[in-house]
């Protein structure tokens, strides 16, 4: 495959959930650009994501996001020597908008498509080491990209829904990005924690890797916007919980760790509802009283420290069992991935209890982004073929230990 190892430019394509995103990177450690459009406001007002209102956003805006992602890296299609986009998992809806857009400009450009699992690709946004977005770049904004910006603001959008607004405050932080200055070495230890995800996993080479352990209910990241909920805080719940745990008392409230039959194994389940019970209790209520009704009866003070004693007990669950597989299998580097990869508090834990250093990636590559999407694409495509077009097919539930790797 002479050929694959030629390329150098992928552009990454991403639309899973409610991020529309693209982005170029170069020689799978380059960042050349990225572009988000945060759906947040509009999901905001619903408490979570409307499948249906995200899959209508990513429709609106996922041409406008790719141009100005080729636009900010500099680029043209002569430029591009292949793309990568997510197939996996995630909304059936917003998956088909990045595949099918994916697809097209792979035919009506004579392009190479790389389909690339989403949950992996995260691990990957630890291996971008160098940002060649100059500032004037990062805070360009083509006036053609307006139109689109109109139409997603028609009346059965939300109102507030400023969907460049975002994309924008996107690509001016991404010349601000503080890299790590390595590439990770394998054998490396992942743990990948996210809204939909919570796994550990040994990586020994680029798609060699084994799944250590995972939640076995919910994932980190939906135990932290379910509380949220219960203590009435905004969505999303992990940059809500965490701004407010900072002015609570992590040990005001002692919440358990689940003990799991496989020692690599997380549950946040009974956490969830070790806080709810707790906040029932707190105002004088019993078990049968509505959780939606109990934000109106906590103050402020208490609702920080539920905030500090949920985070404190959740990144500890996730730390004890990273810890244990970092001694049981001696990785020489750790990485954390997915959106919960950002909370400061597991990173402070993992800090203090890892006899290694950990180079973080930068908080904005921790959430949904087309950067780690091109930048796994890069390192597949230099040992596998592209895929036909013609065939690519989304998968909105597939396991890591089901990836493009192994077809």
């Amino acid at each position: 495959m002479d050929d694959i190892l030629k390329l150098v430019k992928i552009l990454g394509i991403e639309s899973s959930c409610d991020e529309t995103a693209a982005a170029v990177v170069e020689d799978g450690r380059r960042l050349l650009s990225n572009v988000v459009n945060s759906q947040i406001d509009i999901h905001k007002a619903y408490g979570g994501v409307v499948p249906e209102v995200a899959a209508r956003s990513h429709l609106e805006v996922i041409n406008p996001v790719i141009d100005q992602a080729l636009e900010q890296a500099g680029c043209t299609w002569d430029d591009i020597d292949g793309i990568a986009v997510t197939y996996a998992p995630g909304l059936i809806g917003s998956l088909l908008i990045g595949t099918l857009s994916a697809r097209t400009l792979a035919l009506i450009k004579n392009k190479p498509l790389y389909p690339i699992h989403h949950v992996e690709a995260h691990v990957y946004a630890n291996f971008i080491v160098e940002n060649s977005l100059e500032s004037e770049q990062s805070h360009s904004f083509d006036k053609h990209l307006q139109p689109e910006v109109e139409s997603a603001s028609k009346p059965d959008f939300k109102p507030g829904a400023k969907p460049f607004a975002d994309t924008r405050a996107a690509a001016s932080e991404s010349s601000k990005l503080s890299l790590p200055q390595t590439q990770p070495t394998f054998p490396m230890l992942a743990l990948i924690v996210s809204g939909g995800h919570s796994q550990l996993v040994m990586f020994r080479g680029h798609g060699d890797y084994e799944l250590l352990g995972q939640t076995q209910d919910d994932a980190v990241g939906e135990a932290f916007d379910k509380v949220a909920k219960i203590i009435g805080l905004p969505y999303p719940g992990g940059p809500s919980i965490a701004e407010a745990a900072k002015h609570g008392d992590p040990s005001a409230y002692q919440f358990p760790i689940a003990h799991m039959q496989s020692p690599y194994d997380f549950s946040f389940s009974g956490l969830k509802t070790a806080v709810l019970r707790a906040v029932q209790r707190e105002v004088g209520k019993d078990f049968t009283f509505p959780s939606h009704e109990l934000p109106g009866l906590l103050n402020d003070v208490k609702r920080n420290d539920f905030a500090a004693s949920f985070q404190y007990t959740a990144v500890k669950t996730l730390v004890q069992t990273t810890v244990k597989a970092f001694h049981d299998f001696s990785p020489a580097s750790v990485v954390i991935a997915g959106g919960v990869a950002a909370n400061q508090e597991l990173r402070r834990q993992l800090r203090d209890q890892l006899p290694i250093d950990i180079q973080y990636a930068p908080i904005q590559l921790c959430t949904d982004n087309a950067a780690m999407i091109g930048t796994l694409g890069y390192y597949y495509a230099k040992g596998h073929a592209p895929v036909s077009p013609f065939e690519l097919t989304v998968t909105p539930s597939i396991s890591m230990q089901t990836t493009a790797w192994a077809s």
